[in-house]
């Protein structure tokens, strides 16, 4: 994307992806009816949005061998990258695009819609972009691996956070069905899209005091004075984060 030394302005997609994984070692090569789950996230995006050029930021040669046997463009990183945004940003150094949309590699039904929709959030001056869906259950609400966000009226956010927010001090910590049914209250879904400029500049941000106390990287951007414009979609997608979440994948695809 690198043309005659200038920068694409097209935007690009990269997954970052790596082997190792806390709760769920080698995920991204676990075989589900026979396919890796990289290659069903890689088919995904390729179906979905094959307007934007795809890549894939890997740390390891089995990932770098097994998508690109199946004809998938690689970039070879260093393994020892602190976060995905780190990665993404070695990567688009040989890349040189302009903005750079992160899917994930363990989100195989992403949607073109959100794609498109991350690529937009960019439009308005924003240095990030992220989505955003509608809770439906109260467990999931009160749940920390669930992480919530507010917005401004621009559709910018205000904050991101493990603990729920808004709080309704009305409702003495008694959420429902209806309550939620109500209210735009908001969980944060881990795609994201960015500028190349952003890219640049992340990894020399100080980590932020907000971001260590609730092991959200995006707050550091906020805490350093950049803005994420976060888009609402109706269409949530199912991440997988433990080997349980397989079976979920699994029953999805039935539907499918």
């Amino acid at each position: 994307m690198m043309i005659g030394g200038k920068m694409s302005k097209t935007p690009v997609i990269i997954v970052p992806t790596r082997l190792t994984s806390s709760r769920f070692p080698r995920k991204l090569l676990h075989p589900v009816q026979g396919k890796p789950v990289i290659l069903w996230t890689a088919e995904r995006i390729r179906e979905v949005a094959p307007e934007f050029p795809l890549y894939f930021a890997v740390d390891d040669a089995e990932l770098e061998d097994c998508l690109g046997a199946a004809g998938y463009q690689t970039v070879m990183t260093r393994p020892d990258h602190p976060s995905g945004t780190d990665r993404l940003a070695e990567a688009n150094a040989s890349v040189g695009a302009s903005a750079v949309i992160n899917v994930q590699g363990d989100e195989p039904l992403v949607t073109g819609e959100q794609i498109r929709a991350l690529a937009a959030g960019l439009k308005g001056g924003a240095a990030m972009s992220t989505l955003a869906v509608r809770f439906e259950r109260p467990e999931d609400f009160a749940n920390p691996n669930q992480v919530k966000v507010v917005r401004d009226r621009a559709g910018l956010a205000l904050y991101f956070s493990r603990s729920p927010i808004p709080f309704a001090r009305d409702q003495q910590g008694q959420i429902d069905v209806a309550w939620l049914s109500e209210h735009l209250v908001y969980r944060h879904l881990g795609l994201y899209a960015y500028t190349a400029d952003f890219l640049s500049a992340f990894s020399s941000l100080e980590p932020g005091y907000l971001e260590e106390l609730e092991k959200l990287e995006q707050l550091r951007a906020m805490e350093h004075g950049y803005k994420i414009h976060v888009g609402i979609t109706d269409q949530p997608t199912i991440g997988i984060d433990t080997p349980e979440d397989v079976a979920a994948f699994e029953a999805a695809l039935k539907k499918i």
